[in-house]
C-alpha cells in the first residue's frame, strides 16, 4: 500500500504560478508511473499530467500543455508539478496518484493510490 502526501496548494493570482510536491512512501517508488489528477466543485476528476517510471516520458492534458510540468525524483520517492501562467479554470483540489504500472499514458484507470488533495485557487 503506498501512501502520498501533496503538499504546496494555495491561492494564487491569475497569471502566477504554484508548485506542487507530492511524497510517496510504501513501496519502491521508481518502479511505477505517477500522475496528477484534479477535481474541480460540481465536476469530475480529470486527468492534468503524469510521468513515467523513470521520468523519461511524460503526458499531460491539452488544457494545461505548455504551462503545466511534471518532473520526479526517484531518490526522494517525490513528484512535482510546476503550474505556470494559472487561470481562473484551473482552480481545484490536485491530487497525486501512484500508478500501478511504470507507465500510464493518462489513463486514470492505471492509477491504484490517491492522496488526500490540496487545494488550488485562482483568482481573477
Amino acid at each position: 500500500q503506498v501512501q502520498l502526501v501533496e503538499s504546496g496548494g494555495g491561492l494564487v493570482q491569475a497569471g502566477g504560478s504554484l508548485r506542487l510536491s507530492c511524497a510517496a512512501s510504501g513501496r519502491t517508488f521508481g518502479d511505477y508511473a505517477m500522475g496528477w489528477f484534479r477535481q474541480a466543485p460540481g465536476k469530475e476528476r480529470e486527468f492534468v499530467a503524469d510521468i513515467n517510471w523513470s521520468g523519461g516520458s511524460t503526458y499531460y492534458a491539452d488544457s494545461v500543455k505548455g504551462r503545466f510540468t511534471i518532473s520526479r525524483d526517484n531518490a526522494k520517492s517525490s513528484v512535482y508539478l510546476q503550474m505556470n501562467s494559472l487561470k481562473p479554470e484551473d482552480s481545484g483540489v490536485y491530487y497525486c496518484a501512484a500508478g500501478s504500472y511504470p507507465h500510464s499514458n493518462g489513463v486514470e484507470a492505471a492509477f491504484g493510490s490517491w492522496g488526500q488533495g490540496t487545494q488550488v485557487t485562482v483568482s481573477s
